[in-house]
């Protein structure tokens, strides 16, 4: 669910290039990445890119109070179970930040870019 409680699915933003971005409020090295994305997200949203962020926190208001304070305005998830998340079992994340980048139709086709790479790569994608 998103913040607000609303239900969201991965699968409502195909027809998109759209990274799939397992983060957590806690994290030091996601925190560090926020305003790569923040740029790239800037850059690219117009022209066929957006972010779904599911994040790994325990407390709501810490997650929210990351999202704000980083300025992430892209869509954001949680189920607020750390490790045990549902998404990140499903994906089989071990650590994070991590993240799949996914074509418009449902397709991964890479893994774990982060800053420089990831701009590239939707630079290529996105020309």
């Amino acid at each position: 669910t998103t913040p607000e409680g609303k239900t969201i699915k991965l699968s409502d933003y195909y027809g998109s290039y759209l990274l799939l971005d397992f983060w957590a409020s806690w994290c030091p090295p996601c925190r560090k990445e926020s305003p790569n994305l923040v740029k790239i997200y800037n850059k690219y949203k117009a022209k066929g890119f957006t972010i779904f962020a599911v994040s790994l926190d325990r407390k709501k208001e810490n997650w929210t109070s990351a999202i704000a304070n980083d300025h992430l305005t892209w869509n954001h998830v949680s189920d607020l179970k750390f490790w045990d998340s549902e998404p990140a079992k499903i994906y089989a994340i071990r650590n994070i930040p991590s993240n799949f980048l996914i074509d418009p139709k449902g397709n991964i086709i890479a893994r774990n870019l982060m800053g420089e790479d990831l701009y590239k790569k939707l630079q290529e994608l996105l020309k």
